[in-house]
């Protein structure tokens, strides 16, 4: 008996899983009530349409591919995730017809360019988060508008951002000086060469001008940043903010 069971056993697990539906990602992951359900996210789900999977507090929600497609196996349905998706982002009805999003943030079929705009209003020195982006449409993209958000996102504005504008690759840099961080500023001229340790007041990228207060006199002054941890004032930071101004022209 032992050994018909155990074989039973081997040959249920030899036993290839039956597949479930199949189903495809919806053109539109937007959701009307702020519960996120399998419907919502997937034509075909059936009877698994109004098994929830997430609740939408904000004005989007951004659920992670694989948990979502490990939730469509539970229930019994098969998503291929075909497209290799990492994130997929739920907006509400409003805000997804507004800004003509695809499936998981991608462009939709309308429109006349496909670009990456910005969701909300960001402060300079803001860090870029994933539901900061949403795809729209534009008669024209600048030249030096990113193809995958995964370029944008964890750097930092470098000016102060509207929402709905397309975003350009100059909008942003990556930060090497963060607010409250030492600072060495260096000054160097005619062979001579001064530097000071102070307090960096506001975040910035190479190139960019940051304020440092000089911890003897609270004084603060403008230095430019020329790499982590380093700043420089007088003729030393004349190449680096040339070059900024280079970069933000292309």
């Amino acid at each position: 008996m032992k050994r018909l069971l155990l074989l039973a056993a081997c040959a249920v697990l030899a036993t290839p899983a039956l597949a479930g539906t199949p189903v495809t990602l919806k053109a539109d992951t937007s959701d009307a009530d702020g519960v996120v359900t399998l419907g919502d996210l997937f034509d075909g789900a059936g009877a698994a349409a109004a098994r929830p999977v997430a609740t939408r507090t904000g004005a989007s929600l951004v659920l992670n591919a694989a948990a979502v497609q490990m939730a469509a196996r539970r229930a019994g349905l098969d998503w291929a995730n075909a497209e290799g998706f990492k994130t997929l982002v739920v907006r509400g009805p409003q805000t997804a017809a507004a800004t003509g999003l695809g499936p998981a943030g991608a462009p939709a079929a309308r429109g006349n360019v496909e670009v990456l705009t910005w969701a909300r209003s960001l402060a300079a020195g803001e860090v870029v988060q994933p539901t900061d982006l949403v795809w729209g449409k534009a008669v024209a993209a600048p030249a030096d508008a990113p193809s995958d958000a995964d370029a944008i996102i964890g750097l930092a504005a470098r000016r102060p951002l509207r929402a709905g504008a397309v975003v350009a690759q100059r909008d942003v840099a990556a930060q090497v000086i963060r607010a409250n961080d030492l600072v060495t500023v260096v000054f160097e001229a005619d062979g001579i060469s001064l530097s000071l340790q102070g307090k960096a007041m506001t975040a910035g990228a190479v190139g960019e001008a940051i304020s440092v207060q000089n911890p003897a006199s609270k004084k603060i002054l403008q230095a430019v940043v020329t790499g982590p941890g380093q700043a420089a004032v007088g003729p030393a930071a004349i190449p680096a903010s040339r070059s900024t101004t280079r970069y933000a022209a292309r």
